[in-house]
């Protein structure tokens, strides 16, 4: 070795001390920083959650408190969800809701990020919404669409339902999944509010009351705070009952205002999809959005090309000067409804109210057709043969049904095997589906049928009694028998 080498040797011997020196240095001295850092991390409070009020909070509110950074999304989608865990299957066992979404947490972060970078879509960005179990949502985001029974339980559908994406497209959060009566109280006689998937759920005002009809799961949802408000659908009765019976605003579109693609269906003539939400302001805002044409729904091509802003009419005001007729032979006997004779009182200061505003009450304004309303067998007669028929269309139209009940006739055989799941004692009955299993499909009695309903309903029903007492609306109180 040359004496160049010896002493480039001997160079790197004599820096290697300093070198280690300098690396305990700079290690010493990040430590140092990350404890300093961890000081001022631990000595910093966190942000503060100002929480709102879940029971009487209205989604312009929830919009406010988003935009004012008071919460975000991921907060309230926290706070609903310990509030379903708080009464769900725990307290009161209200049995509201069959499943919650496990990308919720996901989604709602996703939206916050959006609102501070490029702001909000809708009213309804970052807000939880619930759905009824009969609605159907991607079963790749972990959420079944059953209406309520095991024989669908991880069936596969093609697409969101209509409202469901155009709740999606607006910022929704799509929390959770609706309990309902089974098959839209579609099934037999059974309890309003039970299906198998979901047990028996409860009125949130008296213990074990009914919650009346097949949107019930919505309705308690929207009473107590579950989520901001709840779509629901109705065939006859299913969205106004179970909103009346839980102290809510239940909104029933004519059929063809929103679509029915992607909804389990009962009755293509009657079936309809609303909000029910705890005001008339918050229903107003998700109707907004639902409302509209769909090419997957030909009922819909009676809506309006523009749907207006249903929220620019939220005036008091424009009730003077309106005539609202009064139809009392159709609600007169409350044995027959189900009418509480409270309602009766409810209602004529509900009247006085009106009259109060301005408005004109034309009373009475009854229906010609009211005795045959009570009477007619048109109405089950299309429902049975609809019920055969829309169902097993939808069924043949899902990717998967791990049961392989792709007919109404499987689906009946299904809940006989299965009855731990699916007719426990009190739960039996399958009548209605056995009446529609053995329909004969579209012949000359449903098309008679058909005609008939659109007359006593429609000719002599409510159009005759607008046309010919000059009427802005009728009013009618809603709490009978859905």
């Amino acid at each position: 070795m040359g004496d160049k080498t010896r002493a480039s040797y001997g160079l790197m011997l004599s820096e290697e001390p300093r070198r280690q020196k300098l690396w305990w240095h700079r290690l010493f001295m990040t430590l140092i920083a990350l404890l300093l850092a961890g000081a001022v991390y631990f000595c910093v409070p966190p942000r503060a959650i100002e929480y709102p009020d879940l029971y009487e909070v209205s989604i312009a509110e929830l919009q406010n408190g988003l935009d004012k950074g008071r919460f975000t999304s991921v907060d309230l989608v926290k706070a609903y969800l310990a509030r379903i865990n708080e009464v769900n299957l725990e307290g009161p066992l209200l049995r509201a809701i069959i499943e919650t979404n496990p990308l919720a947490l996901e989604q709602a972060a996703n939206l916050d990020a959006e609102r501070k970078k490029t702001g909000k879509r809708s009213i309804l960005h970052g807000i939880p919404l619930i759905l009824k179990d009969n609605i159907a949502t991607l079963a790749s985001e972990g959420m079944n669409t059953t209406a309520g029974s095991y024989a669908l339980y991880k069936s596969i559908v093609p697409d969101d339902a209509t409202v469901a994406a155009k709740l999606r497209r607006a910022g929704a959060i799509l929390l959770g999944k609706a309990n309902l009566s089974e098959w839209s109280a579609a099934r037999g006689i059974l309890a309003s509010g039970w299906s198998g998937r979901g047990g028996q759920a409860t009125n949130p005002y008296y213990p074990n009351g009914d919650p009346c009809a097949s949107s019930s799961g919505s309705a308690i949802a929207s009473a107590i705070g579950l989520a901001a408000g709840a779509l629901g659908t109705e065939t006859d009765g299913s969205i106004i009952c179970p909103s009346s019976y839980n102290n809510i605003v239940g909104i029933k579109p004519t059929v063809g205002l929103t679509s029915r693609a992607g909804v389990i269906p009962i009755n293509s003539h009657q079936d309809t999809v609303g909000p029910m939400t705890r005001s008339v302001a918050d229903g107003a805002a998700i109707l907004n959005i639902i409302a509209g044409r769909d090419g997957k729904d030909n009922y819909t091509l009676t809506a309006p090309k523009q749907i207006p802003d249903y929220m620019r009419y939220l005036d008091a005001k424009a009730i003077k000067g309106k005539r609202f007729g009064v139809p009392r032979i159709v609600f007169r006997n409350d044995t027959l409804l189900g009418n509480h004779p409270s309602v009766g009182v409810a209602f004529e200061e509900a009247l006085k109210t009106i009259q109060s505003l301005g408005g004109v009450i034309v009373d009475p304004t009854d229906l010609p057709s009211a005795e045959e309303m009570i009477d007619n067998n048109n109405e089950r007669l299309v429902g049975q043969v609809d019920l055969k028929t829309r169902i097993n269309a939808y069924l043949a139209g899902l990717n998967y049904i791990p049961t392989g009940t792709d007919t109404l006739s499987k689906i009946i055989v299904y809940n006989d095997k299965h009855k731990e799941l699916e007719e426990p004692e009190g739960y039996e009955s399958q009548l209605a589906f056995l009446l529609a299993e053995a329909t004969l499909g579209y012949n000359e009695s449903y098309h008679q049928a058909v005609y008939n309903n659109h007359d006593i309903g429609r000719t002599r029903g409510i159009d005759y009694v607008l046309k010919t007492y000059s009427l802005d609306a009728l009013v009618l109180p809603s709490n009978g028998n859905a």
